[in-house]
């Protein structure tokens, strides 16, 4: 079985919610996986497993997570060949075309590092509902799947 890390930024604790649900998604399905805040991670961390997810916020009109920008710097210089990739978070609608915008620039981020996309990112409005644990778990079904290729 594959080993996953997730890594998650949060303010409203949104996003804390979405990787909860995707670690515990890992669990059920039998894979080893680790969780931690992003503050707490090393890109580094991501050599040592099979799946990488991360979970990031959109601050404001756009913006990366503040206390994501080292790491997310660091994921563009690493080099994940051979590593798949997940990236699902939280984001407002109110904000338009910004709505989940940090999601897929750490998607674009994994993919200079050449790491595998091993599922469509996932974009979740505020915190998430029934559907949205739904669409986690296909998603998380989906990196399982690609992992074992």
């Amino acid at each position: 079985m594959p080993k996953a890390l997730v890594v998650y930024a949060t303010i409203t604790g949104n996003n804390e919610d979405v990787a909860d649900i995707i670690t515990e998604s890992f669990e059920d399905q039998g894979v080893e996986v680790d969780e931690t805040e992003i503050t707490m991670a090393d890109v580094e961390d991501f050599k040592d497993v099979d799946i990488c997810v991360v979970c990031p916020y959109t601050y404001d009109e756009g913006a990366l997570p503040d206390e994501g920008l080292d790491f997310y710097d660091d994921l563009q210089e690493a080099d994940l060949s051979g590593k798949v990739y997940g990236v699902a978070g939280s984001g407002d609608t109110y904000y338009a075309d910004d709505y989940c915008k940090a999601v897929d620039l750490f998607g674009d981020a994994f993919e200079k590092a050449h790491a595998t996309k091993g599922a469509d990112n996932v974009h979740i409005n505020l915190s998430p509902d029934e559907d949205d644990i739904k669409t986690l778990d296909e998603f998380v079904a989906k990196l399982i799947k690609k992992a074992a290729k």
